[in-house]
């Protein structure tokens, strides 16, 4: 059982904190891959929490690997996100404040699969062709992707 279940069981569907790390991976023609949830049915950054006593890359190499089946080891910071946007009501009654830690990755090893329950699938985006069906909160990131603006705040 992981973290965020074993806490769902004492609070039910109370708000609950956490760290999300996603990875916003290019492929060699400069497209951004996103995924198609299946619990929403909108496109999001591939990523997902930070259990207790990992690093931000270790969640993040570890959910890109888990979601999408392949391997990335060349990230760098992209983002780092909170704000109103985090707050995520789930289809399931889930409440969940999410800050985010976004990487990005230019290079990865394997074959990308849409075998994780929580995937409908995954795609490759040119940025003028990103969707407009975006999960909320990973629009910020995925549109400052196609902007080409990073959101590191020193603030």
């Amino acid at each position: 059982m992981n973290y965020i279940s074993g806490l769902r069981k004492l609070v039910g569907h109370d708000l609950v904190m956490t760290v999300g790390c996603g990875v916003l991976i290019e492929n060699e023609k400069g497209q951004v891959l996103l995924q198609r949830r299946s619990d929403t049915g909108q496109w999001c950054v591939p990523g997902g929490a930070l259990e207790p006593g990992e690093t931000y890359i270790e969640a993040a190499k570890r959910e890109i690997y888990e979601e999408v089946g392949i391997k990335v080891d060349d990230l760098e910071l992209f983002g780092l996100y909170s704000g109103d946007d985090r707050k995520i009501h789930y289809p399931n009654g889930d409440l969940v404040y999410s800050l985010s830690v976004i990487f990005k990755a230019t290079k990865y090893e394997g074959t990308i699969s849409d075998e994780d329950s929580e995937v409908l699938e995954h795609k490759f985006f040119a940025r003028k062709d990103i969707p407009d069906d975006l999960f909320i909160p990973d629009a910020r990131p995925i549109i400052d992707w196609k902007n080409d603006i990073r959101n590191v705040p020193v603030e």
